[in-house]
């Protein structure tokens, strides 16, 4: 060694870097710091900056978003009760139908039920023939009424009592 080191003495030019006697110990909740300094704060007061304007934007894209679908549930809404209305028309056109061909049918009923009608239907159908008078016999029947009338005898029964009705029951189970 070319020379040596005493406690106080140095032989460089540069002064010498005091080291402390102590070593700091580092908080854990403290936060860290950039190298940078002002360029993380700056850095962190942008972010803070588009978070602020983010929010707005953000709120204003959250409640377009609830008025498209508040508008698509009215739009479902009334669309399911066109449905419903053209369903329930074309039900009322369907039974207005029904009811016309119903009533063309009871015309139709009403013609072949006239005597004429079932006459030449039974000749031309079934040949069925009208009836000479050798194929008539004459029953001669008494004037003598041969209906009879019944008496019917009306029992009215008075309101019994549970009691009594039970009592009743168990006399004709003994019996």
């Amino acid at each position: 060694m070319a020379y040596q080191r005493y406690q106080g003495y140095q032989y460089e030019t540069s002064p010498r870097k005091l080291q402390p006697e102590y070593t700091p110990k580092k908080n854990p909740y403290e936060k860290k710091k950039n190298s940078t300094g002002k360029k993380a704060k700056t850095e962190v007061k942008k972010k803070n900056q588009t978070k602020r304007k983010l929010k707005p934007k953000a709120k204003s894209v959250l409640y377009l978003a609830m008025g498209f679908i508040i508008l698509f549930a009215i739009s479902y809404q009334s669309s399911l009760i066109t449905e419903n209305f053209n369903e329930k028309e074309e039900k009322k056109k369907e039974l207005s139908t029904i009811e016309k061909e119903n009533e063309q049918l009871k015309v139709n009923i009403e013609k072949s039920l006239n005597l004429n009608s079932v006459e030449q239907s039974a000749k031309e159908l079934l040949g069925m023939q009208k009836l000479d008078n050798s194929q008539k016999i004459y029953i001669s029947l008494p004037k003598k009424d041969y209906i009879e009338t019944e008496v019917e005898e009306v029992i009215i029964e008075e309101k019994q009592s549970v009691w009594q009705q039970i009592w009743q029951g168990i006399l004709k189970f003994i019996q």
